[in-house]
């Protein structure tokens, strides 16, 4: 258990995702879609990317682990990170990217939109979890030390009409 109160955090945490396989009946398009159900903390992390593991074998929905994710927190990225914890539901951000097989492999987690959303814009897959507690915790403590939100200052308006034109 992480203590969010210590003086030196992590700046890393290694991540196990989850990704499930659903059967999709008369798609001619189709056979299968796949989304990420969980994130957690790895209890036992070797080091070693362990890029499928299948859990359960049934014929409508297959579960695959995947280890060996190191999620990383940044200072530049705070901002991003102090949103997404105060939005009504925090999510982690699974990145993935499409294989030979036609199958989602999850290259990275972060819990920076902005990052997410640049990789999106790449064309890799992003799927979303929602965050666990004992990574909102870590996430906070990393945030309240690193960051102070910017005072937002409204501008004051300018009278328009009395501004000389340049000649």
């Amino acid at each position: 258990m992480l203590d969010p109160l210590q003086a030196e955090l992590p700046t890393s945490l290694p991540l196990v995702v989850v990704m499930e396989r659903r059967q999709i009946a008369d798609n001619r398009w189709t056979d299968a879609s796949w989304r990420a159900i969980g994130v957690t903390v790895d209890p036992e992390p070797s080091g070693a990317r362990v890029l499928r593991r299948r859990l359960d074998g049934g014929n409508e929905v297959q579960h695959e682990l995947h280890s060996g994710f190191q999620l990383q927190l940044q200072k530049d990225e705070c901002e991003s990170y102090y949103h997404n914890l105060l939005s009504p539901h925090p999510y982690c951000y699974v990145v993935a990217s499409i294989g030979e097989e036609m199958l989602p492999l999850p290259r990275l987690v972060t819990l920076s939109f902005d990052e997410a959303h640049a990789y999106m814009e790449g064309g890799e897959e992003l799927y979303t979890v929602d965050m666990p507690a004992e990574i909102y915790r870590w996430a906070e403590a990393f945030v309240l030390q690193n960051y102070l939100p910017e005072r937002r200052h409204k501008r004051k308006r300018r009278a328009w009409t009395q501004e000389q034109t340049p000649q």
